[in-house]
C-alpha cells in the first residue's frame, strides 16, 4: 500500500469519527434545547393559570362585595319604611 492510499483510508476514518461526534452532542444539544423550551412553556403555562386564580379570586370578591351592598341599601330602605 502506498501512502496516498492510507492517508485516503484515514481522511475517511476522521471524518466518521468526526460525524459521529457531531452527530452525538449534536444530538445532546438539540435534546437539551427540547427540554429548555418544554420547561419555560410549562413555567409560562403555570404563571398563566396562576393569573387566571387570582383574577377569578378578584371577580369573586368584587361580586361578594355588591351583594353585600345590595343588602346594605335593603336593610336601609326597610329601616326608613319602618320608621317613616
Amino acid at each position: 500500500m502506498d501512502r496516498s492510499a492510507v492517508w485516503d483510508v484515514l481522511k475517511w476514518v476522521l471524518a466518521v469519527l468526526a460525524a459521529g461526534f457531531v452527530g452525538q452532542f449534536g444530538r445532546s444539544l438539540a435534546l437539551r434545547i427540547i427540554e429548555r423550551k418544554r420547561a419555560r412553556r410549562e413555567d409560562h403555562a403555570m404563571r398563566g393559570s396562576e393569573e387566571k386564580s387570582v383574577e377569578e379570586d378578584d371577580k369573586r370578591l368584587r361580586a361578594q362585595q355588591k351583594i353585600e351592598k345590595k343588602r346594605a341599601k335593603r336593610a336601609l330602605k326597610e329601616t326608613k319604611k319602618r320608621s317613616g
